[in-house]
Formats: C-alpha cells, sequence, structure tokens
C-alpha cells in the first residue's frame, strides 16, 4: 500500500480522501491556490503546497505544477477526487511516465469514454442498448441538420467531448435547427476544445439512473447497486438516492450486466460509473439507454457506500496497488435505502446564480443515519472561482419514507447565514408530493421550480444564531470575506456582554449608552 498521496483536488472531496487515507495509515499532501490558503482541506491534510494562482487554470487544471508537488513531497500516488484532472488523459499519463500512481482508470479507457461518440459505438458493440440517434461522418451544418431529419424532432444536438449538459441544444417540430447548430458547436469548442457533434432523439421524460461498478487489476468488474440522479437542473444532479424507486429486482441485474459489459469492452479498472436514460412505457415495461460512462470517482458516491457499507475511496486505493477486490456482486446485498442532497452556495430564485463571500453561521445537522461531506467551515469565505457546491447531506434509513423523513428533519437543522443557498429549495423539493411518490424524470425541477420557489420558505432562525451572525458581519465579516479566519467569537470575547444583562466596559471600554442583550 502507498506511503504518501497526494489529493489533487480541494473542497469537500479533497476532505474526504483525506479522512480514508488517514484511516489507512497514509500520508496526505494537499495542494491549494492563492484563494484556498487557508481551506478546510488545507488544515486537514498533513502538508500542503501552493500551486499557483486563484483561478483553475493557474492552480488545479496545472499539470505540470500538480506532478512537481507530487513529486517533490515524495508522493508515491495521486488521487484527482472528481472535476479538474479526474478525466484527464494526459495527466494520468503524466503520472505513469513520473512514476506515480493515478487513482483511476488507464489512460486508454479516459480517452475512449471521454468521447460520447466513441462511448456510443463502444456500448453498441458491447450489445448495450443506446438512445437512438445519428453520428454525421460530416460535421457540417447542413450534415448535422440532416441527422436531426432521420432521427426525427425533437432531438438534441449534443457534444461529442465534455459533459454537464454544455454543448448540448433541443432541436424543436417546425424551427430552423442550424442556429441550434451553431450554438452547440459555439458552446462545445468554448468549453472543451472539440466543436464535434452528434445526434440523439429526445426522449419523453426520461429518468436518469446510474450504476456504480469498480474494476480491479485481474478484469473483475463488480457492480455496486443503482443511483437514481433524475432530480437536476441544467443536467446538473441535485438530489440522488438509491434503490431507484422504479427498478425492479429484474431490471436492475439487466443494467448491471449493461454496464458491466461497458467496462469489460472499454478494459476498466478501478472506480465508474455507467449512466443509463430509463423511458417508461404504457406497456409497464420500462426500456433503458446507454448515456455515457464517467471514469472517475462520482460526487454521489456516499448513496452507494450508505446502501453496501463499503468506502469507495478504499476500494479504489486498494485497486490502484494492485489488490483484488475484497467483496463480490455476490457478498454485497442493498441496505435499506439512501438519499444525497447537494448544498450549493447558489440563490435559485436568481437563476441559480453562484454566490460568494463569507460563512458568517455554518452548522451541520447530525443525529442516527447522517452524514454531511463538507470542505468548509464557519467563518470561511466562499471564492467566486471555483464550483459552489459547499456540502453533501446524505441520509439512509431503513426505508424511502424514513429516509424522506430523516432529509426533511436533517435540513431543517442545517443552517447557513452570509450567503444564499439552495437550502430552502432542498427543502421544498423533498416534501413535494411528486417526490415522495417517487415520480421522477429529469424535467422535474424544470416545471415545478415555481411552485417550489414558492414553497421554499426559510424558517425563522435561532435568535441566538441570528445575533451572532449579526455580531459577526459588523465586526469580522471584512476578515472572512478575504479568507482570514480571524472572526472574534461574542462568547469568548471580553467586550461585557451578558445574556439577559447590560453591558458594562471592560478594561477602560467606554459602553454605548443603553445596549443590552
Amino acid at each position: 500500500m502507498f506511503t504518501s498521496l497526494l489529493v489533487a483536488n480541494r473542497g469537500e472531496i479533497a476532505v474526504r480522501i483525506i479522512r480514508t487515507c488517514r484511516e489507512m495509515g497514509i500520508r496526505t499532501v494537499a495542494v491549494y491556490s492563492d484563494a484556498d490558503a487557508s481551506a478546510r482541506h488545507v488544515r486537514d491534510a498533513d502538508e500542503a503546497v501552493r500551486i499557483g494562482g486563484a483561478t483553475p487554470a493557474e492552480s488545479y487544471l496545472n499539470r505540470d505544477a500538480m506532478l512537481d508537488a507530487a513529486v517533490r513531497t515524495g508522493c508515491e500516488a495521486v488521487h484527482p477526487g472528481y472535476g479538474f484532472l479526474a478525466e484527464d488523459a494526459a495527466f494520468a499519463r503524466a503520472c505513469a511516465a513520473a512514476g506515480v500512481t493515478f487513482i483511476g482508470p488507464p489512460a486508454a479507457a479516459i480517452e475512449a469514454m471521454g468521447s460520447k461518440i466513441s462511448a456510443r459505438r463502444l456500448a453498441q458493440a458491447a450489445g448495450v442498448p443506446v438512445v437512438p440517434g445519428d453520428v454525421p461522418e460530416e460535421q457540417t451544418d447542413d450534415a448535422v441538420a440532416a441527422a436531426i431529419d432521420r432521427i426525427g424532432r425533437p432531438a438534441l444536438v449534443k457534444a461529442a467531448a465534455g459533459g454537464g449538459g454544455i454543448g448540448m441544444r433541443l432541436a424543436g417540430p417546425g424551427e430552423d435547427v442550424r442556429p441550434a447548430i451553431r450554438a452547440a458547436r459555439r458552446d462545445a469548442l468554448h468549453a472543451f476544445g472539440d466543436g464535434t457533434l452528434y445526434v440523439e432523439r429526445l426522449l419523453d421524460r426520461p429518468r436518469h439512473v446510474e450504476i456504480q461498478i469498480i474494476a480491479d487489476g485481474s478484469g473483475r468488474v463488480v457492480p455496486l447497486f443503482e443511483r437514481e440522479c433524475s432530480l437536476q437542473r441544467r443536467h446538473q444532479k441535485v438530489i440522488e438516492e438509491s434503490p431507484s424507486p422504479i427498478l425492479t429486482p429484474a431490471l436492475r441485474a439487466q443494467m448491471s450486466a449493461a454496464a458491466v459489459a461497458v467496462a469489460e469492452a472499454v478494459g476498466y479498472r478501478n472506480a465508474g460509473t455507467v449512466e443509463f436514460l430509463v423511458e417508461e412505457r404504457e406497456d409497464g415495461d420500462p426500456r433503458f439507454y446507454f448515456l455515457e460512462m464517467n471514469t472517475r470517482l462520482q460526487v454521489e458516491h456516499p448513496v452507494t457506500e450508505a446502501i453496501t457499507g463499503l468506502d469507495l475511496v478504499r476500494a479504489q486505493l486498494l485497486v490502484a496497488a494492485g489488490e483484488p477486490l475484497p467483496f463480490s456482486a455476490d457478498t454485497l446485498a442493498l441496505r435499506g435505502h439512501a438519499i444525497e442532497l447537494r448544498v450549493y452556495a447558489e440563490d435559485p430564485a436568481t437563476g441559480f446564480l453562484p454566490q460568494a463571500g463569507p460563512l458568517l453561521v455554518y452548522r451541520e445537522p447530525g443525529g442516527p443515519g447522517v452524514r454531511v461531506d463538507s470542505g468548509v467551515a464557519e467563518g470561511d469565505a466562499v471564492s467566486v472561482h471555483y464550483d459552489p457546491l459547499l456540502a453533501k447531506l446524505i441520509v439512509h434509513a431503513e426505508s424511502r419514507p424514513a429516509a424522506l423523513a430523516r432529509a426533511a428533519r436533517a435540513l431543517s437543522e442545517f443552517a447557513i447565514l452570509g450567503i444564499a443557498t439552495n437550502l430552502p429549495l432542498l427543502r421544498a423539493m423533498v416534501g413535494h408530493p411528486l417526490v415522495r411518490d417517487g415520480r421522477l424524470d429529469t424535467g422535474f425541477l424544470e416545471r415545478e421550480l415555481p411552485a417550489l420557489l414558492a414553497a421554499a420558505e426559510t424558517p425563522d432562525l435561532d435568535p441566538a444564531v441570528a445575533a451572532v451572525a449579526v455580531h459577526r458581519l459588523i465586526s469580522g465579516g471584512g476578515a472572512a470575506a478575504t479568507g482570514a479566519r480571524t472572526i472574534p467569537d461574542p462568547w469568548t470575547t471580553l467586550s461585557g456582554w451578558r445574556i439577559g444583562g447590560n453591558d458594562r466596559p471592560q478594561s477602560g471600554e467606554s459602553a454605548p449608552p443603553g445596549v443590552q442583550t
């Protein structure tokens, strides 16, 4: 097993990887940008190395700086987490050339699945159904438009590279599709440097269900059940759960076998996720289609950990160190129901605009069956430079209704002040009748957003918590905004404040007239 590991990421995923490494006795080295000098993952690691300026291009996407940090600190392995360099085949190859183990799949698998067209063809060759579509040999606007005509409308024009809905446009009935084609190509070139497009039929209210897999060096691929990810906005997941409300044991077995076939076809190793769209039909027999494969650890991996009892980061490290998986599909069983809710620094009422600023109050929930993976602490500052994910709330219970009730309770205890978050929206979502009944699809949030926002009222805050927030805003907000952890605590500051009493001067202070608490 490795003795030292560089965590090539930030935020909650870096903190989560560090925790497993600590349990396994592995020394960890964090990396940080100028904006993250006092971040939680920096404080938690055994050592930390500055790798550049505040922007991702200057720091977390800088392959040379990342690899140099690993070599200089004597790290035998690099864990990329998710995002940034996690699906960068060039970085995986650079690690191998430098004698550093990349905790992830082979570079060839990353490349093959990095192109949705290549992944689609691999899945078809493996006998896995794909969404009906067309890949035009020529990439002119006219050729893509002709492909749309062959498939029929409505259709989706999609970028071959990348993900997250970038480079995706709807081609609706009776409209000129060329503006949509040009917009999709422009977005794809800007985000991924690749303007290749293909076309898929638009499914009617599909569900998004994915299968977690992990493969060891012997070629054994183990499926770890599914995650329902239909509750999403702009193709970004918001709430995930397992098991899926729609999957029967037979359908689960079919989709798991399809996921294994895709992984075997690409020579996969380590953790990955095979994603599917599931189309519900009038005959009651759902049909599934391969969507893509994510060649990394997923944001929502704690859902799988909850229902299997596994530590997926530990499993990744074992596989990367050449050890066989200590479990098999026959030894695993679904245990209860788990739900993950992503807490973002964003304002749903303003189009999910990302927020930045100090976390004047940050209080996480607790109790049985509640886990919070976060990369922040009270007094930290949320930067404008990175993804606005603050934390992931994961709940686990014996049944779906019990898990939803636990999620609602935990959300009511989650308190964040200083910036807007999506907590009120999450509270409204878990109470929505369609969510409670498991009647989900990928368009739910877009359709129901006005009603959800109307119901998303922030609950009354404890007066003491509000008083602390106001005090910190007045006396320490500027420090928090710069990332410095110098916000004074009113309960320990010798200012003369007393619960229920008059303010008396201390050490020569003058009390403002009539001030009371």
